[in-house]
């Protein structure tokens, strides 16, 4: 009755949406699907690396010098437009409509993939959250949780007010990550998925990766809507 009354609509382009979707099937094929990446840490790599190499051989230069604490991440964009502006629009200007797209569209996209105990977000530190008035990465866990029927583990707590990662570079953001996580639920040895919107250098899932392990977790992946190239 809902789809009857309000209509599915594409918000980029307002035409009629596809597949219950509120995207049309034409802006939905301009999106920039992540493509050839490399398996462990989900950046985005030339269509070159392809040329004879096999799955296992999909790796960037700083996954092969040092592995990060996550087994496998996934992602569905690469970090481009449209995907900054969708982005910004849920996190910023409170778009909750075009979280709930990139949260079905992210489901879609890891359904393949191993199948964790729970899907883990990315805590905001509560000042942040205040601001906001809600955790992007804990409503997009949500649409994926409901989507796949996986449980959403609310298991780690955001201890520092750290500066904006965006607004530092890569060594920076490192730094800026130390001891800004703590566990606060009981893992045993789960296989789990931590979730964010975007990851650029990837610090943060990182950090909280490791945190993560250290608290038990058996298996870490990364999910997130998009990878910055």
């Amino acid at each position: 009755m809902l789809k009857l009354i309000f209509p599915p609509t594409c918000i980029l382009c307002g035409a009629a949406g596809d597949d219950g979707l509120d995207l049309c099937r034409g802006c939905r094929a301009d999106l920039p699907v992540l493509g050839v990446a490399c398996t462990r840490c989900a950046l985005p790599l030339p269509d070159a690396v392809l040329a004879g190499a096999g799955e296992d051989a999909l790796l960037c230069g700083g996954c092969r010098r040092k592995p990060p604490p996550f087994q496998r991440a996934h992602a569905a964009f690469r970090y481009e437009q449209p995907l900054p502006t969708l982005v910004g629009a849920f996190k910023f200007r409170g778009r909750l409509n075009t979280l709930r797209l990139l949260g079905l569209l992210l489901a879609e996209a890891v359904a393949d993939a191993d199948r964790p105990d729970a899907i883990v977000p990315v805590p905001l530190h509560p000042r942040r959250l205040r601001q906001r008035g809600y955790d992007q990465a804990l409503e997009l866990a949500r649409v994926v949780g409901r989507r796949l029927d996986l449980t959403v583990l609310d298991a780690a707590l955001r201890t520092r007010a750290t500066p904006p990662q965006s607004a530092l570079e890569a060594k920076a953001r490192k730094v800026n990550l130390r001891g800004a996580f703590r566990v606060t639920a009981e893992l045993g040895s789960a296989h789990v998925a931590v979730l964010d919107d975007v990851v650029t250098t990837a610090s943060t899932v990182g950090e909280l990766a490791g945190v993560l392990r250290a608290a038990g977790a058996g298996r870490v992946d990364v999910w997130c809507v998009a990878r910055t190239p």
